[in-house]
């Protein structure tokens, strides 16, 4: 067994591992965070994609031990649980049904956080790009994109400075 602390979501973590557990066995198993979907086992489908220490990694290939120390970030702690609000990505899925059976959608949703993070006003191409390492094998991709780029609209309206009224059309 192996020792490891890390913040899940914010909370701080200490447990013992089998050094062979993949962050997404510990996340799931571990410690209930069922959002993070099990897709491929292969890193093939992104289903499983987290944030470790604020960058996407698709957890069914990193093992719970190579995120010690580190800050993991799931799709249940994307929400503000406060407040009961959706992060824009997760609202802009909802809003332009950036998803069907759902089963790939948290992966999408932090892959886009990531992307968007790295590049807050991207195209079209560069949206299908940033996604690629993401399959959906229901929606055809088009809602997502849309989603995305609704969500890097809204994202720039909110960081605009205060009484600004230029509004971004994202659609």
């Amino acid at each position: 067994m192996a020792r490891i602390s890390m913040r899940v979501d914010g909370m701080k973590v200490t447990d013992d591992v089998e050094p062979r557990t993949l962050l997404v066995q510990y996340l799931r198993e571990g410690l209930g965070k069922t959002g993070t979907v099990i897709g491929c086992d292969t890193s093939n489908c992104g289903a499983c994609t987290v944030h470790l220490d604020g960058d996407s990694v698709k957890s069914c290939n990193v093992l719970a031990v190579q995120a010690d120390g580190c800050e993991v970030t799931t799709i249940e702690g994307l929400a503000d649980t406060v407040e009961g609000d959706l992060h824009p990505v997760q609202e802009a899925f909802r809003e332009c049904h950036g998803l069907q059976c759902g089963f790939c959608t948290p992966g999408m949703i932090m892959q886009s956080v990531d992307l968007l993070k790295r590049n807050p006003q991207p195209s079209e191409d560069e949206i299908r790009e940033g996604i690629e390492g993401n399959l959906c094998r229901c929606t055809g991709y088009h809602n997502i994109v849309r989603a995305v780029q609704y969500a890097s609209g809204h994202l720039a309206t909110a960081a605009s400075p205060r009484g600004a009224t230029e509004e971004v059309d994202a659609l």
